[in-house]
Order: C-alpha cells, then structure tokens, then sequence
C-alpha cells in the first residue's frame, strides 16, 4: 500500500498510533509518520524489506504475524518489547488486523501504541514543573539575598572613608569582594534574563560552531564527532542562547571523558512528537552524548536543580541554565546515563510562530 495510496492520508500523517502494514511476504509495504519516529528510520529506507531491517530478531512476533497471516485471524498481545534495529527499546500494545481484498494477496495491518511513550510525558511533565518551581524559589532567595548585600557593600565602602588607619582598608576590601563574589554567584543562578532574539538559523551550523570550541579545549585523546541529520529545516532561535546551552552540556562531556573518549553530537527530527503536554508537528532533537563513566544514580533526578555538581569544584549551574535557556525556546533537556553511555537530549519545537 504506497503512501498515495493509504486511504485518508491525512488522518494516517497524523495520527500518533503507529501504523505498519504488511505484505504477504511480511515485507513492508506502508509505516506512518508515528512509526517512523518509532523505529527512527524512514519509509522511503525500508519499504519492500522484511520485518527484520526494523525490528531485531523477534521469533515469537514472526511466529504470531505468519499465523495471522495463514489464518486470517487478528490478535492484540500487550506490553510486547520491541527492539528496533535503528531505534532504543520500547514497550508496546499490539494489535494486528487481515486485511483482505478480492482476488488480493492478503495483508496485516500492524498497529503499536508505544505504552511508555505515557511514562516518557510524565516525567517531562514533572521535569518542566520541577524546573519552574526551583526557578521561583531561586528568584526569591536572590531577591532575598541581594538587597543585604547591597546594604552590605555599601556600609564596607562608607567605613572604608572613615577609617584612619589605611592599613585597615585591607578588611572593607576583603568586604566589598565578598558581597560582589555573592552578586555574581546570584546573578548567574539567575542565569540570563533577556527576551531571545529569535530567527531562523541552521541548527548544524551551531553545533560545528560549538564542535571547533571543544576541539581547542579536548585533549588529544579525545574525539569530537557528528552524526547530523540534513533534512532539518531551519529552526527558530537565539543563536547566542542554543549556543549557550549546548557548550554548557558538551563540556561537561568533555570533563566526563578525561584524557581519552569519543563525544558525538547527534541531531534527528521527531514528527507527531509531544514536548510535556504539547504535540508538535515536528521536533528538532540535539544529542550530546559521551562514553564517559556516566552519572550516579542518586544524582541523575537532581542534575537540573541549581548548585548541584558531580565534580569539586563545580557551581552546579551549567545544567540549570542550560535547561532554561532550553525552556525559553518552548523544549526542554531530557538526561540519559548508564556507564560508558550518557546522552543529553534537547528537544526544540520546529514550528515558527506563524505556524
């Protein structure tokens, strides 16, 4: 069934259910958008092959698919784990369906509603409402800690007039540098407080932008490379901002990897894809992933709250900023980590204002 032909493209474009259907070789006839974002791979890529270039080897799947097939008998089996060749692991309902037609080789209709697709938006859901309540509380405790400290900085420089002896201007010095150390360290808590200045920009020129920075910064041990996908259009953003964002992240990477490791930047576009509680068309989705030692557990559901490091030294303030510059552009940051694999993921609507 050519994608000419599906009846009622429009509703099949649109739907989120992914939908396969299958010939009577089980080769690929027709997928929608919703399973090309599930299998990460295109129709115009697999159409015509069997069901092993999406899906690794699955006996019990072909097993079901080829008695429904000989039988004309649907079935639905639930909670079925998929393992895509292109794509990462997920859990899905089933439900296959005959379909046939006179004087046609009969075909299966293949549908998949991806079960934790659910469990992915509600922890975007609780990641969006935990960043907006630690902004809040972060705005209060600078407004707080600010007006003190202007007190503060004022009283030193006062003092510092009156005082005699100029051998003590040493201390009001060591005041009034305090007070300002405590200024900036609020300020970039606060991290930037201006409106983006959107425009359309290619999103592949900013991160080889950000690639040639890593590459002075990295030891000779470590490579920096890209696995970009050509067919995302321009997106909409404050080049400055993204750019921003992104080396906050990739030089983390970069610490994570020490002397030697391999630090890829990926990019792909998801379509019918939901951000927290708002589907988009299309959605640009910007990988930086490293083989560093990864992040400790205990730590991975705290590394957006400000203030929180992973390494001596660190403020704990890269992630957190980075994840509202994210927030001003509509997206947000998602965080994957296991040993010898962390990905960062930032997910930034493509539609403009107009749309």
């Amino acid at each position: 069934m050519p994608k000419s032909q599906t009846p009622y493209p429009y509703l099949m474009e649109n739907l989120t259910t992914a939908v396969l259907v299958l010939d009577a070789q089980l080769h690929l006839s027709y997928m929608n958008p919703a399973a090309e974002m599930l299998f990460e791979i295109s129709l115009g890529r697999v159409r015509g092959q069997p069901m092993d270039a999406l899906v690794r080897e699955d006996t019990q799947l072909r097993t079901s698919l080829e008695h429904s097939l000989r039988t004309g008998h649907p079935f639905t089996e639930r909670e079925h784990v998929l393992h895509p060749v292109h794509g990462h692991q997920a859990t899905v309902d089933m439900t296959v369906t005959p379909l046939t037609e006179t004087h046609q080789p009969r075909q299966l209709l293949v549908e998949l509603v991806q079960i934790d697709r659910q469990l992915r938006i509600s922890r975007e859901e609780s990641l969006l409402s935990q960043h907006a309540a630690t902004r809040a509380l972060v705005r209060g405790l600078a407004h707080e800690i600010k007006n003190p400290l202007g007190g503060l900085r004022g009283a030193a420089q006062l003092l510092e007039r009156e005082l005699p002896d100029k051998g003590l201007h040493e201390y009001t010095r060591i005041i009034i540098g305090e007070a300002d150390r405590l200024q900036a360290l609020v300020d970039r808590m606060l991290g930037p407080n201006n409106i983006p200045r959107k425009k359309l920009l290619n999103v592949h020129e900013v991160l080889e932008h950000v690639r040639s920075l890593l590459s002075v910064e990295a030891p000779e041990g470590v490579h920096i490379d890209s696995d970009y996908d050509p067919s995302i259009p321009e997106l909409l953003a404050d080049r400055d901002l993204l750019i921003q964002a992104v080396l906050n992240i990739a030089r983390n990477a970069l610490q994570a990897v020490g002397e030697s490791g391999r630090i890829v930047l990926r990019t792909r576009v998801l379509r019918q894809y939901t951000v927290g509680q708002v589907r988009h068309k299309l959605v640009a989705r910007i990988q930086i992933i490293d083989n560093g030692p990864g992040i400790p557990e205990e730590m991975r559901e705290r590394i957006f709250y400000p203030m929180v490091s992973g390494r001596d030294g660190g403020t704990g303030l890269g992630l957190s900023i980075a994840q509202s510059l994210i927030n001003q552009h509509g997206g947000l940051i998602e965080c994957s980590s296991q040993p010898g694999k962390t990905v960062f993921s930032l997910l930034i609507p493509l539609e403009t204002t107009d749309e």
